[in-house]
């Protein structure tokens, strides 16, 4: 399962193509969500403990 956050860079033909050809699933996300995206959390976490 992948899950990206619909940013253009990942829903290009290409990537798409190349997920659908290697039968990797994609999980559906909303548009712009990062703060639904859990590893938002854990950059934040790690940003704080290197600051």
């Amino acid at each position: 399962m992948f899950q990206h956050n619909n940013a253009e860079p990942h829903v290009t033909r290409i990537c798409t193509q190349f997920l659908e050809a290697e039968n990797v699933p994609v999980l559906p996300w909303p548009a712009y969500s990062p703060g639904m995206s859990p590893i938002e959390h854990v950059w934040d976490a790690l940003d704080q403990h290197v600051r």
